[in-house]
């Protein structure tokens, strides 16, 4: 059995930044209504980085499992979401994914690209970022991941530039994902308009240009939704 899956003799916690019900903002399950759980930490800084209170300095509670599930069985939702900061390098994730997925919850873990998903379990959603140049965090990437992502699993690429976008055709063509490609821009720094007249012009005829749901429905930075 991986390390990763090892019990602990102490109560499994999870440093837990908030939980909360609404509606997938963006990726496959967009508008359905979810449970996310967004822990804290993350190993990467991205320039135009939205959850920073997540990140850097983030106020968290602890969480027990069996607080966390008792929370997320109470809303009477079977979509989870779990997000961040980033949710792979939380010490026993796995047991909380595994025990998600036993008690017939379909659970979505939202990744940076940085970590590797190899041992995420099959039956989970994947919605992996892929880092463009904007972000500063493209050199940190682990290209060998797009090869995990099946049919139902996200790859995304946020995009701020026409670089991004350049660097985003270059990864799709050179590696030919078998999952769901998406391109998301960065909230006010580039039209969509841009997105949409590029992957036209290039033919990625299997990429999907989506907007943040929650953006357009909340105001900017608002938590919890």
């Amino acid at each position: 059995m991986s390390d990763l899956y090892i019990k602990s003799e102490n109560p499994i916690k999870f440093n837990v930044v908030e939980k909360f019900v609404s509606i997938e903002g963006e990726g496959i399950r967009s508008g359905y209504p979810a449970v996310f759980v967004r822990f804290a930490g993350c190993n990467l800084r991205c320039s135009w980085c939205d959850t920073k209170y997540a990140n850097e300095n983030p106020e968290y509670e602890e969480i027990d499992i069996d607080n966390l599930m008792n929370f997320i069985t109470s809303t009477g939702i079977k979509r989870v979401t779990l997000t961040g900061g980033e949710p792979l390098i939380q010490p026993y994730i796995y047991l909380l994914i595994d025990r998600l997925i036993s008690e017939g919850f379909e659970v979505n873990i939202e990744t940076n690209g940085s970590v590797s998903i190899k041992h995420v379990p099959r039956d989970a959603i994947i919605t992996m970022d892929y880092k463009c140049p904007s972000s500063g965090m493209e050199d940190r990437m682990i290209v060998d991941n797009i090869h995990f992502l099946g049919q139902k699993d996200v790859l995304k690429f946020v995009v701020s530039t026409y670089e991004d976008l350049k660097t985003a055709e270059r990864i799709i063509k050179t590696f030919k994902p078998r999952c769901n490609i998406f391109f998301s821009p960065v909230f006010g720094k580039i039209e969509p308009r841009e997105i949409v007249k590029f992957v036209l012009e290039n033919g990625l005829f299997d990429a999907r240009v989506q907007l943040q749901l929650h953006k357009i429905i909340w105001p900017e930075n608002s938590r919890g939704v």
